[in-house]
């Protein structure tokens, strides 16, 4: 390998803020023929075809039009990609990406440590299953968990996974395919595929100590370089791979007009522009062929209409809620009180008025929730008071304009969502305070500023955590500032409140919740007489039948309970006639 010149260093390298030619870059790089041809890797989500190795571009088209249903294909290496796709214009495109390679005579040893998690690569059946999981979590492509598994000693692909070294969970995974083992490639390179993060990890620098583990294993078997490919306004995991060294080349890929690869080769449809809430309904209504018309996609609101009947919604609320019972949700002193005399579990509560009476209660319970009793999303709620002066100020902060203020009995236990649609459950997610975990080397500012772009990224901008007043007081309450280091592998809690708007994390718990919950969460719509609802409840465990509700949510989050069937059952309580009968 000294001898080959693919490998001298820096006369045939792309430099990020040149422009080579095309024509250049394969002059410079070598032009090898590869040893087989028309080389086609299935990867478990589809295939990858690489291009070059493909006699002509009639042939490459051809491939490209096995691809089966379900499946994304990938022609990667296209050196004619107009041609290409000319040649099929009504079945295939240019895919929107970039090409970024490391060449490994420039890869720089990993500086840090992992600290808190592990890279391996998948050994169990449950890693393969958590990988599937992180893959929905993220909307990628689903894979095929047999073809994985039995690949999983192969050396053509190595699917790689970050273990959170406390719990043992899966936070994150990659894909790597060697390209010598698989057509003898005389270039003597790899790629990298499915970059993936668990955006609910509290870990830092997962994605990179995934991409570095990959480098190192494909380095140490004497490969020339890694190339991967990301969309051009995925900004962040190009910030990423230009930290790491990676320059970009002009390399392209061509896919297939398929209804996965839609977003990418016809304009956006008008639920582009609704939240992810609204935007999941109306995927569903148009996949029943109920016709869409957004009215505003700002506020969500958009109009359903089939068989001569029109219902406008917004978001998860529809006209079959009455005003009666939104109003009772909207203020949650009636929430309770309607609660109270179906004989449900409420904790206690009272209206804030004297800072005598408030400390009076505050004395009564030790600990407290402090919040507006009418507001959503978080906004307002403080946790865990336990000090006349921390009251005093939460009060304050909770008070908007003229609204009454609520002190509430704090109940310990899991925060528990559950979704009741047309009165009966259809899930159930614990809801988690966002906490960060240490490095040794980043300030919990830092940290909390690296998580609350994870869980931006991944919610589409829905959750983000503030640096706020209560943020502060919660890491002074764990016995730090925001611009300490904190130790590695310290976790702290930055927020009490398990919001998803404020940087919260959800997890499905729909097959777990004990049937007494169920029955609760049923009998709570039924007392409202809404047909659609959040009901927030404080457990001890949720396999057991404790349990306090705490609030009702008239326009629960759909999106927030992916995989389970809220948007399909919610279009059945809309148009039962459109039902399939599997949700």
């Amino acid at each position: 390998m000294k001898n080959d010149p693919r490998r001298r260093a820096p006369d045939h390298r792309v430099d990020r803020d040149a422009s080579p030619t095309l024509a250049a870059w394969k002059s410079a790089r070598g032009d090898a023929a590869p040893a087989a041809k028309g080389v086609c890797i299935d990867c478990g989500w589809g295939r990858l075809l690489f291009g070059h190795t493909f006699a002509g571009s009639k042939e490459l088209v051809e491939a490209l039009r096995q691809e089966k249903p379900g499946a994304r294909d990938i022609a990667f290496y296209v050196s004619d990609p107009h041609v290409v796709v000319a040649l099929c214009p009504q079945e295939l495109f240019l895919d929107p990406s970039h090409t970024f390679r490391m060449y490994f005579e420039q890869l720089r040893p990993r500086a840090t440590r992992l600290r808190g998690f592990r890279v391996r690569r998948i050994g169990a059946r449950s890693d393969v299953e958590a990988v599937a999981r992180i893959y929905a979590t993220r909307q990628l492509v689903p894979i095929d968990e047999e073809f994985v598994w039995e690949h999983r000693a192969g050396r053509t692909h190595a699917v790689l996974v970050a273990e959170d070294k406390a719990t043992g969970a899966i936070v994150g995974t990659v894909t790597g395919v060697d390209h010598a083992e698989a057509f003898g490639d005389p270039e003597n390179g790899s790629s990298l595929w499915a970059l993936a993060v668990d955006p609910q990890t509290t870990h830092p620098g997962v994605g990179e100590a995934l991409v570095s583990h990959l480098l190192e294993h494909y380095s140490a078997r004497g490969r020339a370089f890694l190339d991967l490919s990301v969309m051009h306004d995925n900004k962040q995991a190009i910030r990423l791979y230009e930290k790491l060294g990676f320059v970009r080349v002009p390399v392209f890929c061509v896919k297939r007009k398929n209804p996965i690869n839609e977003p990418l080769f016809i304009a956006d449809p008008p639920e582009q522009a609704l939240n992810p809430y609204a935007a999941i309904i109306v995927r569903e209504a148009r996949r029943r062929g109920i016709a869409v018309d957004v009215l505003n996609a700002e506020a969500g609101f958009f109009s359903l209409s089939f068989g001569g009947r029109t219902i406008v919604c917004r978001e998860s609320l529809s006209e079959l809620t009455s005003a009666i019972a939104m109003s009772r949700c909207d203020d949650k002193r009636v929430t309770r009180q309607v609660l109270q005399v179906a004989q449900l579990n409420v904790p206690a509560q009272r209206e804030a008025t004297t800072r005598a009476e408030n400390s009076a209660f505050l004395k009564l319970h030790e600990r407290i929730v402090v919040k507006p009793a009418r507001g959503e999303q978080g906004h307002g709620v403080r946790v865990d008071i336990r000090t006349e002066d921390e009251l005093e100020k939460a009060v304050i902060q909770a008070r908007q304009g003229n609204e009454p203020v609520l002190l509430e009995q704090m109940v310990e236990g899991e925060d528990l969502r559950i979704v009741v649609i047309d009165f009966q459950v259809v899930a159930a997610a614990v809801r988690r305070p966002p906490e960060i975990t240490g490095d040794g080397e980043h300030s919990v500012r830092a940290l909390i500023e690296k998580q609350s772009r994870r869980r931006t990224a991944a919610t589409d901008g829905e959750s983000a955590i503030p640096t706020d007043d209560e943020t502060e007081r919660c890491v002074r309450a764990a016995g730090y500032e925001l611009d300490d280091i904190l130790p590695a592998g310290e976790r702290i809690v930055v927020r009490r409140a398990a919001n998803l708007h404020t940087g919260g994390t959800i997890h499905d718990v729909t097959g777990d919740i004990h049937p007494r919950l169920v029955q609760a969460a049923e009998r709570a719509a039924e007392a409202l007489d809404i047909p659609v609802v959040g009901l927030d409840f404080m457990v001890p465990e949720i396999t057991g039948p404790r349990y306090h509700i705490i609030e009702a949510n008239e326009r629960p989050g759909l999106a927030n309970h992916e995989p389970q069937p809220t948007a399909e059952r919610f279009v059945n309580l809309l148009f039962p006639q459109t039902s399939t009968g599997a949700a």
